[in-house]
């Protein structure tokens, strides 16, 4: 029987030749050693949440969930070392029954540690210091390409960490990963509503300063930033706002607009309809503002969504622009939206997210290695694949015209030019690194062969 592999939201199908569960680095290292019986190229695998065909392969793909298993859990020295396959909601469970937590408590609770040691992520609400989970990696052990063994840390050859940390398994299969922790902390999330025609510049720069994190969440012409606060104490309804908050993730949002969506095929009685969804998120959120918002213990934003129905799942791009640039091109953007739905029929059916990340070099390919960056995400519970799609280019084409940077996991239809333009000479830095770790493409699939430069990309062939 063949291998169908479905990504988190069934958008991509991979369909390799060999699908591989390693339980040992022994057998990582005599798959990549063993090119005729596993066929290139190779990729690994975590819980395949990533948006584009990152982890894909028609020849041999690592699937990383048997490698699970907690190394150790240095509370001198502030350390969690894990294998490669455990998702981060399992490792955040076991570090909460010690009173500790993860520098970044990420949304999606499934991704694995090896994903988030090598690949982008982002979070905003605890990004104090930084807001990519691989920044806080402090130690990385692989296979590489050839199936020999390597290792680097931030004491041995910092350099190369650095360029792992956005790697994506072009050099090699991650298989066990050090990151750092810190005691739990509880936090206090405010909700500040403003229109969008009455917000000015200085007052997103004044929300974006003093917040030690921020989101905002666009829902019609509203924005509502989401900030965050520590405090000593979660109190007494910790437990119960926690649990709503997660329903709402992992059931409620998606299912409601995958409903309207199917209410009617008349795309203006089905927008008016959504139009009366959005007032209702408006009023909820004004609430949440009046009543001062909701407290939680940090490892609560994370959401588990092993267990969400189809259509309770959800899809987004991300695209990050420079923080003085955002609200003009958030303005924009709603115009953009506008016009392709009285084009197409097609608008988003959730509130649209937007991360501030602060400064990080710590990646070579770090979205954030120059400046700050505020990002537009939209969020779409998908029952046409095939508009969704279309958007998604539209919205690509948008995002590339102002300057806009795309992850290489979250940013849908993704191409060359994008990369090339976004992150300049560095990912020409990367490109030529990669080709030198892997010189016979063992590890290149045809999505990277297709943004990484000609020269590189021949490697495979």
């Amino acid at each position: 029987m063949a291998n169908v592999i479905l990504n988190y939201d069934g958008s991509i199908t991979s369909s390799p030749q060999q699908l591989v569960y390693p339980e040992t680095v022994e057998e990582i290292q005599a798959v990549l050693r063993d090119a005729s019986r596993f066929p290139s190229p190779v990729r690994a695998m975590g819980s395949f949440h990533s948006l584009t065909p990152c982890c894909a392969s028609d020849g041999t793909v690592l699937n990383m969930s048997r490698m699970n298993r907690i190394l150790d859990i240095d509370k001198k020295n502030m350390i969690f070392t894990a294998q490669a396959g455990l998702e981060h909601v399992d490792a955040a469970k076991a570090l909460r029954k010690l009173d500790l937590q993860f520098m970044l408590n990420i949304e999606i609770g499934n991704m694995t540690l090896g994903s988030a040691a090598c690949c982008q992520t982002k979070d905003a609400l605890d990004g104090i210091e930084f807001g990519q989970v691989s920044s806080y990696v402090t130690a990385m052990k692989w296979v590489t390409p050839g199936g020999d063994l390597a290792e680097a840390s931030e004491s041995v050859n910092p350099e190369l960490l650095a360029r792992m940390r956005s790697s994506y398994g072009l050099a090699g299969v991650v298989y066990e990963v050090s990151f750092r922790i810190k005691p739990i902390e509880a936090i206090h999330l405010t909700y500040h509503p403003r229109p969008i025609n009455e917000l000015t510049q200085e007052e997103v720069d004044n929300l974006v300063d003093r917040s030690e994190g921020l989101i905002c969440w666009t829902v019609g012409r509203t924005c509502v930033f989401q900030r965050r606060q520590r405090i000593t104490e979660p109190g007494i309804l910790e437990s119960i706002e926690a649990a709503v908050r997660q329903t709402g993730w992992n059931f409620e949002g998606a299912h409601i607009g995958h409903f309207i969506d199917q209410f009617s095929s008349d795309a203006n009685l089905r927008d008016a309809v959504q139009q009366v969804w959005f007032d209702v998120l408006e009023f909820l959120y004004g609430t949440l503002h009046l009543f001062g918002g909701i407290t939680l213990l940090a490892p609560d934003k994370t959401i588990d969504y092993r267990n969400t129905p189809r259509e309770a799942r959800y899809a987004f791009t991300f695209w990050a622009f420079p923080r003085g640039q955002w609200l003009s091109t958030l303005r924009e953007y709603l115009d953009f939206a506008d016009r392709h739905f009285e084009a197409t029929g097609f608008r988003c059916n959730m509130p649209l997210g937007a991360y501030h990340i602060r400064r990080d070099s710590k990646s070579i390919l770090s979205y954030t290695y120059d400046q700050e960056i505020f990002s537009i995400d939209p969020i779409h519970a998908v029952t046409d694949l095939i508009a969704w799609q279309n958007f998604l280019r539209e919205f690509n084409e948008f995002a590339y015209q102002r300057n806009g940077i795309p992850l290489l996991n979250q940013s849908p239809f993704v191409e060359q030019k994008h990369v090339e333009a976004a992150y300049g000479q560095r990912w020409e830095d990367f490109c030529g690194w990669a080709r030198t770790a892997d010189p016979s493409g063992r590890m290149l699939n045809p999505f990277f062969a297709g943004l990484l430069p000609e020269r590189t990309a021949q490697a495979r062939g």
